[in-house]
C-alpha cells in the first residue's frame, strides 16, 4: 500500500509539472516602464500634454476596465489629451505615486505582435478647484507598449465614484427635505424632557433596543449601548443636578433622498449643578438623532466639551 501512495504521489508530481509553461519574461526594469511612468506623471502632476502626446502612439486607445459596454471603442489619442488640459485647468495640489510597497512590472509575452504589456499600481492625490472634491484612490493600469517603446493602449481599473462626485458637484441639486415641525421633532422634545425631569423609563422608551450612543469626545469607532448609556447616566446623575434644557433656536428634522436618512439636530444649553460644591454651570450640545422608519432613535450624537465643567 505504501508503495503505491508513493508511485501515486510521483505520478501526481509529474502531472503537475507538466502543466507549467514559460510564457515570457517579467522585468521590474525596462525602458517601458520608464516611458509608462514618465507619461504618467506628465499628465497627472505636470499636465503637459505636448509631453503625454510625445510618449503615445498614434493609434492610442484608452479604456476604462470598469465600463460595461461591448461596443466600447475607448478614447483615442486627442480626445485623451483634452483630458490632460482639464486636469490642468481643474484639478490642484496633484500628486500620482507608486502604492506603498508596489512597484510596476514590465510583461514580455512569447510571440505576442503587440510588443509588451506594463502593469502599474499606483495612489493618485488631487483636489478638483471647482468643487473642493478630494481625491485620494488606488489607480491599477495595464499598458501595451509597441515596437516603437510608445504607448498603444491604456486600461484603468479605479473607483467611478469620486469621478461622479466630481460631476455631480458642478450643479445644484436637492437631496431630500427639512422641516422645522415633524412628529420625529416631537419625539425628540420629550425625550430631553423625560431626562430634564428624570423620567428616564418614558425617555429611553423613544428608542430602539438596538440605539447606540456617543458624542464627540469618544473614541472613534466607539459606542455605548441602550443598557451601557441607561448605567452612564445614573453616574452623571450621581455628580451633577440638572436644572434645566433650554433650546436654542429650534430643531431642523431632515430625511434625505440619498440613503434614506431620518435625521433630527437640535441645540440646547443643559444648565446643571455640581452636588460637591453646589457651583452652576451652563453646557452648550447639539444632539443628532437619527431614526428608522417606525419612527424610533437608533443612533444619538451628542457635540459637547466637557472642559466647560471643570473649573
Amino acid at each position: 500500500m505504501k508503495k503505491s501512495v508513493i508511485i501515486f504521489m510521483m505520478m501526481f508530481t509529474v502531472i503537475m509539472y507538466s502543466q507549467k509553461k514559460k510564457n515570457g519574461t517579467i522585468y521590474n526594469e525596462h525602458p517601458a516602464i520608464t516611458v509608462v511612468e514618465d507619461m504618467l506623471h506628465a499628465f497627472f502632476v505636470e499636465s503637459d500634454s505636448a509631453k503625454v502626446a510625445l510618449l503615445l502612439a498614434d493609434d492610442f486607445k484608452s479604456f476604462s476596465g470598469t465600463n460595461i459596454n461591448p461596443n466600447n471603442k475607448g478614447r483615442d489619442k486627442s480626445n485623451f489629451l483634452r483630458g490632460v488640459k482639464w486636469f490642468k485647468n481643474n484639478v490642484d495640489y496633484k500628486s500620482y505615486e507608486r502604492s506603498p510597497g508596489a512597484y510596476p512590472d514590465a510583461l514580455e509575452y512569447k510571440g505576442d505582435g503587440d510588443g509588451l504589456w506594463v502593469q502599474t499600481w499606483d495612489q493618485f492625490k488631487g483636489v478638483n478647484n471647482k468643487t473642493g472634491v478630494k481625491l485620494d484612490m488606488p489607480i491599477h493600469r495595464l499598458f501595451v507598449i509597441d515596437k516603437d517603446n510608445k504607448i498603444k493602449s491604456m486600461i484603468t481599473y479605479d473607483n467611478n465614484r469620486p469621478w461622479a462626485e466630481f460631476s455631480q458637484s458642478f450643479v445644484d441639486r436637492t437631496n431630500g427635505t427639512i422641516y422645522n415641525h415633524h412628529e420625529n421633532i416631537n419625539t425628540v422634545r420629550k425625550v430631553i424632557r423625560a431626562f430634564e425631569h428624570g423620567d428616564f423609563d418614558n425617555a429611553y422608551s423613544y428608542f430602539a433596543d438596538n440605539a447606540r450612543f456617543s458624542n464627540s469626545e469618544t473614541p472613534r469607532g466607539k459606542a455605548l449601548s441602550l443598557d451601557e448609556q441607561k448605567e452612564e447616566i445614573k453616574k452623571i446623575r450621581e455628580v451633577w443636578d440638572v436644572v434645566s434644557f433650554d433650546l436654542s433656536g429650534y430643531p431642523d428634522y431632515l430625511e434625505y433622498e440619498i440613503g434614506n436618512g431620518k435625521v433630527a439636530q437640535s441645540w440646547w444649553t443643559i444648565r446643571l449643578i455640581r452636588k460637591s460644591d453646589n457651583k452652576k454651570f451652563e453646557l452648550p450640545i447639539l444632539y443628532i438623532h437619527d431614526f428608522n422608519d417606525d419612527g424610533k432613535i437608533t443612533r444619538q450624537m451628542a457635540y459637547y466639551s466637557s472642559k466647560v465643567l471643570e473649573d
